[in-house]
């Protein structure tokens, strides 16, 4: 078995491998106070409650946007899980041929994702990931990693919204039955949900223009919490795959082992 744990500025996810099938996977919350055995004693007992034997794990694998997380991490797998981890970084073979001005600025997520497509799907390709921040992932027609974009993520602008007015709630995000909300609620929920989807559709359009891309041998695959929402309702999402960025972690790993 294989253990992928990918830690983000919300939430950490990690992944159970078992002959290259997630057979469990469990998210919790990024707490940059918890301790190494705070963090540990959650995760083990996770994994008693699944049945899953810590000592059959031959690796773990880490990709973070955390850097203080790391050690923590590194020091939780060496003590409980009698494992060195792969960190996501320099050094590490991701099958991702990187074509911007500084690689090393790409978090280790995008690349993880990336690796995943592209192994996946193929190329051309545009990744797009509700997360924290709402980001895209675009892979050209020679299977390079080319760049992307960053925007504030979903959840981001409702609490912003909601603390920068005097009156206006912090609402759930859903799709709603009409653009024009006849209720305040209804209203932020339709501004957001179909502003997000524009936003997600015009900066594709604008990408397959630059990249001049073939829409026929393009890819357009989506991850995150809330990006299933919106693949039935955009014209350019085609997949919705919430398992994504470990799926990239278990590819690397593999193509280090």
């Amino acid at each position: 078995m294989i253990l992928a744990i990918d830690i983000g500025n919300t939430n950490i996810v990690l992944g159970v491998f078992y002959n290259n099938k997630l057979i469990a996977n469990f998210r919790l919350a990024t707490d940059y106070l918890k301790t190494t055995d705070e963090y540990a004693s959650i995760i083990m007992l996770l994994m008693e409650k699944n049945n899953i034997n810590v000592k059959d794990f031959r690796g773990v694998i880490i990709s973070s946007v955390v850097p203080s997380l790391i050690y923590t991490f590194s020091k939780l797998c060496r003590k409980y899980l009698n494992s060195d981890p792969m960190i996501v970084g320099p050094g590490v073979k991701t099958g991702v041929k990187i074509n911007i001005e500084n690689p090393k600025e790409v978090g280790a997520d995008r690349i993880v994702n990336a690796a995943a497509v592209i192994s996946m799907y193929g190329y051309p390709s545009i990744i797009v990931d509700f997360g924290t921040a709402t980001t895209f992932d675009v892979i050209d027609k020679n299977g390079s990693y080319v760049g992307g974009l960053i925007c504030p993520g979903i959840k981001l602008s409702i609490k912003a919204l909601h603390t920068g007015t005097a009156k206006l709630p912090e609402v759930e995000i859903e799709k709603t039955d009409r653009i024009v909300g006849s209720n305040t609620i209804r209203s932020i929920q339709s501004g957001i949900y179909y502003g997000y989807l524009s936003m997600v559709d015009g900066i594709i359009e604008r990408i397959i223009d630059e990249l001049k891309c073939d829409t026929e041998k393009l890819s357009v695959i989506t991850t995150g919490g809330l990006g299933s929402i919106f693949v039935e309702e955009s014209k350019y999402l085609q997949v919705y795959e919430p398992n994504l960025t470990l799926e990239g972690l278990r590819i690397i790993y593999e193509k280090n082992n």
